[in-house]
């Protein structure tokens, strides 16, 4: 794993690494976050044979299934979101996802040990769920909170909490709102490409 990941994922909004951890079969939510977690940790402890097309095409369907793109885009976009175009909006969720997996196999290209512990009790946000987890990894233990929400039968992550508390959809929508805001869809897409093929070259 590259060093400096931490500030990786806090710039790229992205997910940790867990180990494999007993959890409560029965939490849907829980289940989301470790299912993605279990997926992340194999490709990372194959990460140099699989290089970084290799790492992407296998994150792909695990970030889709665990992420919920649609809701974290139209938080970041506001009230513009709703005089968007229906073609802009789709192509504004995509570059999201494209950005988001482009920093999960950049960052996460080897396996150094660390483990997530994941609590398996779940907290109440209102109708979303809050699930609770602790990186530990080089005698540092640092708390990642994930807020899910239900969509389509299925509870996505929607945000997550860096150090527990620092919400990192908010801090994309204030990265990014003001380019949507002066330069449209367009510009924004433009934007989250050139993350991705940054991370790309890294």
């Amino acid at each position: 794993m590259r060093t400096g990941w931490i500030r990786g994922i806090f710039a790229a909004a992205v997910l940790l690494v867990a180990a494999p951890a007993a959890i409560a079969d029965d939490d849907p939510a829980v289940r989301t976050v470790q299912t993605f977690y279990d997926t992340l940790l194999d490709t990372m402890k194959q990460g140099k044979q699989l290089g970084y097309r290799g790492r992407y095409e296998r994150l792909k369907p695990a970030v889709e299934q665990a992420y919920d793109f649609t809701t974290m885009m139209r938080f970041i976009a506001g009230s513009s979101w709703a005089t968007l175009p229906p073609a802009d909006q789709q192509a504004l969720i995509q570059a999201f996802e494209r950005m988001t997996i482009a920093n999960y196999a950049s960052n996460f290209d080897s396996f150094g040990g660390e483990k997530f512990i994941v609590e398996p009790a779940t907290q109440s946000v209102a109708a979303d769920k809050r699930v609770l987890s602790k990186l530990v990894t080089g005698g540092q233990t640092i708390p990642f909170n994930y807020r899910l929400r239900l969509s389509g039968g299925s509870w996505k992550i929607i945000d997550i909490y860096l150090n527990g508390t620092i919400s990192q959809l908010a801090t994309k929508r204030s990265d990014f709102g003001p380019t949507l805001s002066s330069g449209g869809a367009q510009a924004l897409i433009k934007k989250m490409d050139a993350i991705s093929e940054s991370a790309a070259k890294q």
